[in-house]
């Protein structure tokens, strides 16, 4: 039986094989997603998102642009057009796909709609001229920004079901402690796995943890690594990338269990990055934008986002 088995199969492998012999490939490589995607010239950028699939967003602190793209294929166009008198520093995306940022000297925070651009809300903090709302971190219940010249976060909390609140439905939560160490320049903020906020604080290269109901802070212990010109973190898990502005490096720190200090593993450094401000993180890749914070901007200045391995 085996053998007459055998006998039946030798002519359909003999046609499979003369089948696949000499068949043009139908299976293609797949092209390498670009290691730089050009923003246009004079952009001026702060802050970046990756939203849906491969879909980036760049703020301008410039006049407020927002630049959409593609990381596959590195294309994109403006999305919300510029207001000359008007930034957008750390912009972010909620659950629910809307498009946040924070809008820097303005005193507030905006809005959007992803695919449209359309303004769907704003949120006016203050109307005191000195002040830099500089980043945000999302979390379920509230949106958390950061002012780098006052020692506050401001508070959006989110309805049942992630409805936007009504314009003045925020709190101003001042902060206690390190968090409120003066001319500090707090920065870059994530939501820890703990409950805590963590802050980067760009002038004294510390990071500090925040209790996001009493604003009371503690250092987050860095064994004596400095974090100078820590701009936007990137958090997945226990790993942490302090994004070092006009130092050009991103420094990569895996975090205790606690969630109350880190250890440095490595520094990504390189000609690729100048003056990186924030970035974000897909698959693999962490992608940083380049806002060039050491020259003067001009019309023709040339911005990139770069992709980095994480």
């Amino acid at each position: 039986m085996r053998k007459r088995l055998s006998l039946l199969l030798v002519p359909l492998v003999a046609a499979a094989t003369l089948v696949s012999v000499g068949a043009p490939a139908t299976a293609h490589p797949a092209k390498p997603f670009p290691a730089r995607i050009a923003l246009p010239d004079g952009f001026t950028p702060e802050g970046l998102t990756i939203g849906r699939g491969t879909t980036v967003y760049v703020g301008s602190v410039l006049d407020g642009a927002v630049w959409r793209g593609d990381l596959r294929t590195g294309r994109g166009s403006v999305l919300i057009p510029g207001t000359p008198g008007t930034a957008k520093a750390g912009i972010k995306l909620d659950a629910k796909g809307r498009l946040w940022s924070a809008d820097f000297f303005g005193g507030g925070a905006s809005v959007y709609d992803p695919g449209s651009g359309a303004r769907l809300a704003h949120y006016q903090f203050t109307t005191d001229a000195n002040t830099l709302v500089n980043d945000m971190v999302i979390t379920e219940r509230a949106i958390y920004f950061t002012d780098s010249v006052r020692p506050v976060l401001y508070v959006v909390p989110l309805g049942p079901g992630g409805r936007l609140p009504a314009p003045d439905a925020f709190r101003v939560l001042p902060l206690t402690g390190p968090g409120a160490t003066p001319d500090a320049f707090n920065n870059g903020i994530v939501a820890l796995p703990n409950g805590d906020l963590l802050v980067a604080q760009m002038l004294t290269g510390q990071l500090v943890r925040v209790d996001p109901r009493t604003g009371g802070s503690a250092l987050f212990d860095l064994g004596g690594y400095s974090v100078d010109r820590a701009d936007g973190l990137v958090l997945r898990g226990r790993t942490l990338h302090v994004i070092r502005n006009l130092s050009n490096v991103i420094a990569v720190i895996r975090l205790n269990a606690g969630y109350t200090a880190g250890v440095v593993q490595r520094e990504i450094t390189g000609p690729q990055l100048r003056s990186p401000a924030t970035g974000d993180l897909l698959g693999s890749a962490l992608y940083v934008v380049n806002g060039r914070f050491d020259v003067e901007s001009t019309p023709s200045t040339d911005y990139d986002i770069v992709r980095l391995p994480a």
